[in-house]
């Protein structure tokens, strides 16, 4: 069994019920990654629903999770041909954490018409790049993050760009599944950091995350960009292409930005 599988793992516990638990090595900073905890509730919905596949599934971030037992409650709400959908909640000592609503089908590659007006980031092929050393993010234990374009604000150069692209795949080398791609669209820096640098506090308000296929075995090639910050609050756009040249999923979520104020030291973590 793959570490994600493993650490994703659900248990049912009565109907539409589930338990989980929350497993160390998916922190950014002291908080379990937003895309992981996601990647839960998406495997107790698969569990619960008479279809097995995200399509669209949207998380709204009451409190922070922490390490430790969860409990899933999924509550299904319609179920078509080809369609399952449903609400589901996920709480921790007695607190709502995490409320999601998602519709679920089943992918299968070579049906249904297909056009893109975009293209892949050209960037150099996955086989020439190196794999990335473990930093001071847990979850790069986990993750191997091979950053292609926006380095450069990690290093006290950020270019402006709003963007993000690097090769994403998991350390173990295990083929990514369609639940897998809840996490992968949360992994990515901020884009904002490649505006003003990492500066640390970007904790995610609302996640949604449109999976339209699994990918071919291999490691995803994803884009983050943003384009306003109004007010303190931000939006991420995200492509997850697989090894193929495939779109296989998209993303947004809305971020709330607090710069370090003068004299206040900046750290380089963030939170989501």
């Amino acid at each position: 069994m793959s570490q994600f599988l493993k650490d994703t793992s659900v248990i049912s516990i009565a109907s539409n019920s589930f338990g989980a638990t929350i497993q160390p090595g998916w922190r950014i900073g002291a908080v379990p990654n937003g895309g992981y905890v996601l990647s839960i509730i998406g495997r107790a919905l698969s569990e619960a629903l008479a279809h097995p596949d995200p399509v669209s599934i949207n998380a709204f971030y009451l409190a922070p999770c922490e390490l430790g037992d969860a409990l899933i409650e999924v509550t299904p709400l319609r179920e078509t041909k080809n369609t399952s959908f449903a609400s589901a909640a996920l709480s921790q000592d007695g607190q709502l954490r995490v409320q999601v609503t998602a519709a679920f089908g089943r992918h299968t590659r070579g049906e249904g018409p297909n056009w893109c007006a975009e293209t892949p980031p050209q960037v150099r092929p996955f086989a020439d790049t190196q794999p990335a050393e473990v930093n001071a993010l847990e979850i790069h234990q986990r993750v191997d993050m091979r950053m292609m374009q926006g380095q450069e604000a990690f290093m006290g150069q950020p270019s402006g760009s709003g963007e993000f692209v690097a090769w994403l795949q998991h350390r173990d080398e295990t083929p990514i599944g369609a639940i897998d791609l809840l996490m992968f669209a949360d992994i990515m820096p901020p884009p904002i950091f490649a505006v003003y640098g990492p500066f640390g506090w970007v904790p995610t308000v609302e996640l949604t995350v449109q999976v339209r296929g699994h990918p071919a075995p291999g490691p995803l090639l994803v884009r983050v960009s943003s384009r306003y910050l109004s007010e303190g609050l931000i939006e991420a756009d995200g492509e997850l292409w697989d090894c193929e040249g495939r779109i296989v999923a998209l993303s947004r979520q809305t971020m709330k930005v607090r710069l370090p104020q003068k004299g206040e030291a900046s750290s380089a973590l963030f939170t989501r």
